[in-house]
């Protein structure tokens, strides 16, 4: 699917979102640690939109992993990797994220943007990013999540269920794909229910940041007890 709709991905989340995406991923990257040297991974990167985000923001990063499945999405972040002139830093992976087959306790952050809901098992994906991080590492996740308020929650399982495919049936041509992004928002865990999950799976220190009353949340988590 992620194939199939690569060419008009970032389009159609810009519109989608109203643009407040980009504020989303900036608020994510303004998050990670600025005070020593870090290696990232990025999983589910996509066209690496928050990847490049965060490296922009984050001089102190010396080596970063992009990683995602689709390989249409992975040539088109290779691109715009190019672009920004971050190829140096930057090795890209096609595989699973649940399943990286990448070594334990590798990496000082790991990070995720409108990834996990995506993938078949959000319990085994995170016990992964346990698995890779360092025993200093810092998890960051960004997802969709269901605003709490009933007349915002309402009028946004509107919008998923009329808009949202209608906009990206047009723009796209591709109506399961968009069908598809408003039951995988509104199937997936809310707030406290994933940072429920985080704590099952060993994560410490966790935060849930609302993002515009609730459509999207930042997850924070570390391996260990600050």
């Amino acid at each position: 699917m992620f194939d199939r709709i690569a060419t008009v991905y970032d389009k159609l989340n810009h519109i989608l979102s109203f643009g407040m995406d980009f504020f989303w991923r900036t608020r994510l990257a303004g998050m990670v640690e600025k005070k020593k040297q870090l290696k990232i991974l990025d999983l589910a990167t996509g066209t690496g939109d928050l990847l490049i985000a965060i490296l922009r923001k984050n001089p102190n990063i010396t080596e970063a992993i992009g990683l995602d499945i689709s390989e249409n999405m992975l040539a088109i972040c290779k691109k715009k990797i190019a672009a920004y002139n971050l190829s140096q830093k930057v090795k890209l992976i096609r595989s699973d994220a649940d399943s990286s087959g990448l070594p334990d306790n590798t990496y000082d952050l790991i990070t995720m943007g409108f990834g996990i809901r995506n993938t078949p098992d959000s319990p085994k994906t995170l016990s992964e990013i346990f698995r890779l991080l360092n025993k200093n590492g810092t998890a960051l996740i960004l997802e969709f999540s269901i605003p709490s308020n009933r007349l915002i929650k309402f009028l946004y399982i509107l919008y998923l269920r009329i808009w949202v495919p209608f906009i990206g049936r047009f723009v796209s041509g591709d109506k399961k794909a968009y069908r598809y992004l408003n039951t995988s928002i509104e199937e997936f865990h809310n707030m406290k229910e994933f940072s429920s999950l985080m704590q099952k799976t060993g994560f410490k220190n966790i935060t849930a940041t609302p993002l515009a009353f609730g459509i999207a949340c930042i997850y924070q988590g570390s391996k260990i007890n600050s």
